[in-house]
């Protein structure tokens, strides 16, 4: 048998597959190209790495069936695993759509990255025929199923346009044969009842801001004529009875719900429990725990007036402990960092989430159309204060040009693990890395990634979720989260 050297209980090392590993706590975790992880104790690894595992035994089965102990049948397993976590992102072409139809905003918020503008000012509203030729870039790209966000700036505030919008995307979409998806990011305060309506009507979803209780959202996000907080908390509750009420009324075939993010500033950091507790309040079954992003009027915030990457995994950690504790108590909320760090662990599913791939989401995930038709990379390189990562301009525009020019192959090879000193770490699997912080944080697009707050930050997170997987009820409760059933879990 090709499986056997200096005896018939040994493994042929020639057989034993590329694997990265880490020792976490008393055992080692060994995880693979495709993503497929075991733990083993320190006495089975070093008979794993050696060869001499008896290929009689139950582990020996267990990691040919994972990849680690190379035969057809595993090499096919992986062949398949890859070509489903990378077919959306390597060959069906963006399909998240930005559209920043206003950099004006009603807010002031004090770790802005998107460079909001004042009310008055218009010259930063996306014209209509801006948008129209937008649109039409958009559904001449491939994607089958695209999803056009709005952004800001406020959208609400240009209104027209995004009315416009909405419609005509529609009516392409029907014409292309593509199932489209239309959602806004809003903070509500310009929100009446016909927007609304019209919303719901058209199917776009709704995702606002909540930045906690009252006391913390307000001083995160001050409105000059009033109370923040008071305004989008009471949409958010109207939509949620909408909502409730056409579920019913569709018998559970419609399940739209609000959508809410929590931008995390130094205000927040020190009271995460309370935020948690607001979105428990609310009825919300997540939270996103999101560092702030220094771009934008958010570089002003760094320094005395941000915090460190320690401290935001120290908050989050405890945070997480606690969010796992409801679960104990059979209240279902979850962490969405961690959820979705989780699907790329425990599930074969394509996440799409553009921060956690390798090469990164941009181009190939995501593009950003500006106010005045510019053409970015992604959502964040729009907020620098040069034009690095513009692609293009909307009246010229070329997708096959915007996908082979140079600045995309650039901004795909400096968001790529491989050949980098992540290559070798355990984690490299799910993780990722963002060009654009690179450029603004650390001056170059190849910094030391191993310096880097993003790294201390992930390598910090994934150990935290690895070593509680350890626990059969934790892992039981990540499972729970990500969908799956216990009992059919082959990871």
């Amino acid at each position: 048998m090709k499986d056997l050297i200096r005896g018939q209980n040994k493994i042929n090392l020639k057989r034993i597959g590329f694997l990265r590993f880490k020792k976490i706590g008393d055992d080692y975790l060994i995880t693979n190209d495709v993503g497929l992880f075991h733990y083993l104790s320190p006495s089975n690894f070093k008979k794993f790495v050696q060869g001499r595992l008896s290929i009689r035994s139950k582990l020996y089965k267990l990691l040919v069936g994972k990849g680690f102990i190379e035969s057809k049948k595993s090499l096919k397993k992986r062949v398949s695993l890859f070509q489903v976590k990378t077919k959306n992102l390597l060959s069906r072409g963006p399909s998240l759509h930005i559209m920043a139809v206003t950099l004006r905003c009603n807010l002031r918020c004090v770790y802005c990255q998107a460079s909001s503008r004042p009310l008055t000012e218009k010259k930063y509203d996306m014209s209509r025929a801006i948008a129209k030729k937008t649109v039409d870039f958009i559904f001449n790209t491939p994607c089958p199923n695209p999803t056009i966000e709005f952004q800001g700036g406020e959208p609400l505030v240009n209104w027209p346009v995004v009315k416009f919008i909405v419609e005509y995307s529609r009516k392409k979409a029907k014409e292309k044969n593509k199932m489209l998806t239309i959602s806004i990011v809003s903070n509500l305060i310009s929100m009446d009842e016909k927007k609304l309506e019209f919303l719901i009507k058209n199917g776009v979803h709704i995702c606002t801001s909540l930045d906690g209780p009252r006391e913390i959202h307000n001083k995160n996000r001050p409105y000059a004529q009033g109370d923040s907080y008071k305004i989008t908390t009471s949409w958010i509750r109207k939509m949620q009875k909408i909502y409730a009420d056409l579920e019913k009324k569709t018998k559970g075939r419609d399940k739209r719900t609000v959508g809410a993010l929590a931008t995390i500033s130094t205000l927040s950091i020190n009271n995460l429990k309370k935020i948690i507790d607001e979105y428990l309040k609310f009825g919300f079954y997540s939270i996103h725990l999101r560092p702030i992003t220094y771009l934008g009027f958010g570089q002003a915030y760094q320094g005395e007036r941000g915090y460190s990457a320690e401290k935001f995994i120290e908050k989050w950690k405890k945070a997480l402990d606690y969010i796992i504790s409801l679960n104990k108590k059979g209240i279902n909320f979850y962490e969405r960092e961690a959820w979705l760090m989780l699907q790329k662990i425990l599930t074969d599913t394509f996440t799409g989430y553009t921060d956690l791939e390798s090469p990164c989401g941009a181009v190939l995930g995501q593009i950003l159309y500006n106010h005045d038709g510019q053409i970015y990379t992604c959502d964040e390189g729009r907020m620098l204060e040069n034009d690095i990562f513009k692609l293009g301009e909307i009246n010229r525009a070329n997708y096959r040009e915007i996908v082979l020019s140079k600045k995309t192959k650039t901004m795909l090879a400096s968001s790529c693990l491989e050949n980098t000193t992540c290559d070798l770490c355990v984690f490299r699997p799910y993780c990722g890395i963002c060009p654009v912080r690179n450029y603004v944080y650390y001056g170059s697009l190849f910094p030391q990634i191993k310096n880097t707050d993003w790294c201390k930050i992930k390598i910090t997170q994934f150990d935290y979720l690895f070593t509680k997987m350890k626990d059969p009820e934790i892992k039981r409760i990540f499972e729970k989260w990500v969908g799956l059933r216990t009992n059919k879990v082959k990871r």
